[in-house]
């Protein structure tokens, strides 16, 4: 048997080569620290009399899907609009864009909030130029809402598991207040045996999912596996923000095909169901683009009322993501004939590293 001593003794210059390389190697992946410096930065408390850019920043720290940040934003005379930005769709897990729309509405929710607690209010409407946006028009509208403006740098994703106590009656009828929206209806499910049918839907739809070749690609194209590449990308999935190991920019590809299973991921979102409190799904009453920027405020503010509570959240989308298994989710949560567009755990769990955003200057048109 050749062991790792023997390469090592017999490579001589070789050997010392290699170990450089690594040592080197590790060095490039950069450090936490600076990563939480960097994000710290991103979620500092909105200035008592903001620019324009500031509440931009507050906007980017808002739901989306993979990190994408599929937003851009353009002053005009009258306010802001917030625009999708086709050059960071997702092809693959969001073919029609639905989820590029409603993480523009998760944006605008953040920037209407904060706006209206800088004394500066105004209303969200849908506009169809520029491929579809959201307009905030000054004036009139938002009230504040001081709990939602201070858990706006406080909210992320937790994507690990949750400790499984349960929300009080209180706590979830604060949830549904909140989240009220025009033409969104809010589910909340709490019952053991209706959350492990969707836990069955779940496993089923990622099964589909991680057995297509281009969801994978596309997925591990949105994955950042240090600190250095998260933060020169500024977007993207952070291993860290999982709970996952850091690893260098040239292993963590190799990493990820060799442990990205479906077994082990169906196991893994299984638990983290089996630890969750409960399931929010968010159904708005028709389809295309303005209904699923509704969807997209309606998950915003139930994020940001959570985070208030001291709740964790978390996307489950895979049922909303596989086409066929849409019909049997709206049938389970007593709506038949309707499109789920977001399904949400959430629960009591830890605090992770936070994920990063672009720069204002990179999603100024």
């Amino acid at each position: 048997m050749i062991s790792r001593r023997t390469i090592l003794a017999s490579s001589g210059g070789l050997a010392l080569v290699g170990t450089s390389a690594a040592y080197f190697s590790y060095r490039s992946m950069g450090s936490m620290a600076e990563y939480e410096a960097s994000a710290a930065l991103t979620r500092e408390e909105l200035k008592k009399m903001p620019y324009t850019l500031d509440l931009i920043r507050y906007a980017t720290l808002a739901a989306n899907s993979h990190n994408s940040q599929p937003w851009r934003f353009k002053v005009t005379n009258t306010g802001i609009d917030i625009l999708p930005d086709m050059t960071r769709k997702l092809s693959a897990v969001d073919p029609d864009n639905h989820h590029l729309f409603a993480s523009l509405g998760c944006a605008a929710e953040n920037f209407a909030i904060a706006s209206a607690m800088r004394s500066m209010p105004g209303t969200l409407n849908f506009a169809l130029e520029n491929y579809g946006g959201v307009h905030f028009e000054r004036g009139g509208g938002s009230v504040a809402e001081p709990a939602l403006f201070a858990a706006i740098p406080k909210r992320q994703f937790t994507r690990g598991d949750y400790i499984g106590k349960p929300v009080n009656a209180a706590d979830l009828a604060t949830l549904m207040a909140t989240a009220s929206v025009p033409d969104v209806d809010v589910i909340l499910i709490t019952d053991r045996p209706q959350l492990n049918q969707i836990r069955n839907l779940v496993v089923a739809a990622n099964s589909a999912q991680m057995g297509d070749e281009a969801f994978v690609r596309e997925l591990k194209a949105w994955m950042r596996f240090n600190p250095t590449q998260a933060l020169e990308h500024g977007d993207g999935l952070f291993s860290a923000t999982s709970g996952n190991l850091t690893l260098p920019s040239w292993l963590g590809p190799t990493m990820f095909d060799l442990a990205f299973k479906a077994d082990k991921e169906n196991d893994r979102y299984a638990r983290q169901i089996a630890t969750s409190a409960g399931i929010a799904v968010f159904v708005a009453q028709g389809e295309g683009p303005e209904h699923w920027v509704q969807a997209g405020r309606t998950c915003q503010r139930f994020a940001l009322a959570a985070t208030s509570l001291g709740l964790k959240h978390a996307f489950l989308n895979q049922p909303i993501e596989v086409a066929r298994f849409r019909p049997e989710l709206a049938a389970l949560i007593g709506m038949p004939g309707r499109r789920p567009d977001i399904v949400m755990r959430f629960g009591v769990g830890p605090v992770l590293p936070y994920s990063v955003r672009r720069p204002v200057a990179a999603v100024l048109v």
